[in-house]
């Protein structure tokens, strides 16, 4: 670095920080879990066109990383699908088999098909069955067989019934023959998946039937594995970062309490603070980071938030991230 020109070296560090901005996905176990349960649910899916095919549903906490893990999901599966099958379809035209559409806040079913439209760069003039069926004959023509919904908590609004929004939902199910993947935070908490006697209830019991529970958790440290599984994560990470002074260690070892404190095992906003920790290392020239550095740095309000508490309990030694020395074998 020392050898570079000044404009060098502003290119050089404009590049590490986009490098630091865009680290992972990265394989922890639990997105390997996620990605194993979401393979046999869609790869066991061989129904015929004119039966319904059960759906997936990741419903967790912000900042738990679920758009990531899912699109990285997709990603991999329209890769495999692609060694299999090939690029193009029998028809002709380009294979796509996996679609992504997130959806805004408020959507109703013409909004929902008209992203769908999007998607496929299809137009989004017409009513809502319009849509649907332009959008059906595309995913027909393209072999598409699956449709990743992000953020579904937006169908509708937050103060209309469970029912809308199955009924909704059951139309995609009925109207598109791929497997469904929703993403999406408290949807469970909405009743959707319940079962009950009158109608409407009768009608989430049906989705429900059809519909398979995931979950992403916020890393745990309260016990040996969880603190392992912790550490592993801070070592994929810290190999990443590009810093001229970084050291083995210096976040799984040096730094695991804090970041463990200020993140509350939130993926997200462990990315965060890490990103804005290498900018301003580099920035400063420090090129490390420890933790006088990152005292400086802010993350989100929910982070800090919950901070207090996790570090009293640190502090008092009632909580640590890192996990503890394996106790020496006795020898006879």
């Amino acid at each position: 670095m020392l050898a570079l020109s000044s404009a060098e070296l502003l290119r050089y560090n404009d590049d590490r920080h986009v490098w630091h901005a865009n680290i992972g996905p990265i394989k922890t176990q639990q997105l390997l879990n996620l990605h194993q349960d979401l393979f046999e649910i869609v790869n066991s899916n061989r129904q015929d066109g004119d039966k319904a095919k059960p759906a997936a549903l990741l419903d967790a906490y912000p900042g738990i990383g679920k758009s990531t893990a899912v699109r990285e999901f997709g990603r991999d599966f329209h890769i495999e699908q692609i060694a299999i099958r090939g690029e193009t379809t029998p028809g002709g035209h380009r294979r796509v088999p996996v679609a992504y559409i997130a959806l805004t806040g408020n959507t109703q079913i013409r909004g929902l098909n008209a992203a769908i439209c999007r998607f496929f760069s299809l137009p989004t003039s017409g009513d809502a069955d319009t849509l649907a069926a332009r959008a059906v004959d595309a995913v027909l023509s393209l072999k598409t067989s699956v449709f990743i919904i992000d953020d579904i908590h937006f169908l509708a609004s937050p103060n209309s019934s469970p029912t809308r929004m199955v009924n909704q939902l059951k139309f995609l199910s009925n109207t598109f023959p791929v497997t469904l993947v929703y993403v999406g935070v408290g949807v469970q908490a909405r009743g959707i998946l319940s079962e009950g006697r009158s109608l409407s209830e009768a009608l989430r019991a049906q989705f429900g039937r059809r519909t398979t529970s995931l979950t992403l958790h916020p890393f745990q440290v309260e016990d040996e594995a969880g603190r392992a599984q912790f550490r592993q994560l801070l070592l994929t990470i810290e190999k990443k970062l590009v810093l001229a002074e970084k050291y083995p260690g210096m976040l799984a070892d040096d730094l695991a309490d804090d970041l463990y404190a200020r993140s509350s095992g939130h993926f997200a906003s462990l990315m965060a603070l890490i990103n804005r920790g290498c900018y301003r290392a580099i920035r400063s020239g420090h090129e490390r980071l420890d933790v006088e550095l990152m005292k400086k740095v802010k993350n989100d309000a929910a982070a800090e938030e919950a901070r207090l508490e996790l570090a009293a309990a640190i502090e008092a030694g009632l909580l640590t991230a890192r996990p503890q020395p394996s106790a020496p074998r006795k020898t006879a």
